[in-house]
């Protein structure tokens, strides 16, 4: 398995295509990943695209995994920029193909992502996944801590409200 590689700005342009089908790939599999079933590839890369401005202000962390233009997993890191909030970070679009799914690529990405979070002086980090899916369970082995879960929260491809279990992580004791 090829390490994740972090994405630039214009990494992330050039990317938003091949990163585009693993976003539809989710759609097209059920994952409530923010998006309803009708999702077109143009909207998808437009997606990806849209998010390179944070990329090139260092707000977003974007990695890829796999290999160039075939990327089979992503996952992105999302800085908060608030002043009381520097010691945090948001994990999100934690995506792996369906047909690479099982052999620990999801569990790479999330400790790369963890790994940049700390490198970047983040103690807590916090995501929320549709609550009963395989990410769910992903994210409890990994060592992340659910803190609740929010019924009705999104909506899943199809248009169905589902819950939302949101999860925390401490990198590191504070003071």
């Amino acid at each position: 398995m090829p390490a994740p590689e972090r994405l630039t700005a214009s990494g992330l342009e050039a990317a938003a295509p091949a990163l585009a089908g693993l976003l539809l790939d989710a759609v097209r599999g059920g994952a409530s990943v923010g998006f309803p079933a009708g999702l077109t590839p143009e909207a998808a890369t437009a997606w990806w695209r849209g998010r390179a401005p944070a990329v090139a202000e260092g707000r977003l962390l974007v990695w890829s995994a796999g290999e160039t233009g075939r990327p089979t997993g992503t996952v992105s890191l999302a800085l908060e920029q608030l002043p009381n909030g520097a010691h945090r970070a948001e994990v999100s679009k934690l995506l792996v193909h369906s047909g690479a799914r099982g052999r620990g690529l999801g569990r790479a990405l999330l400790a790369v992502a963890e790994r940049a979070a700390a490198a970047h002086g983040r103690t807590l980090l916090l995501l929320d996944t549709e609550t009963g899916s395989g990410a769910e369970h992903l994210y409890r082995s990994a060592g992340w801590t659910p803190l609740g879960t929010v019924p009705g929260y999104a909506t899943d491809p199809g248009g169905t409200l589902r819950g939302s279990t949101f999860f925390f992580k401490h990198l590191a004791t504070g003071p």
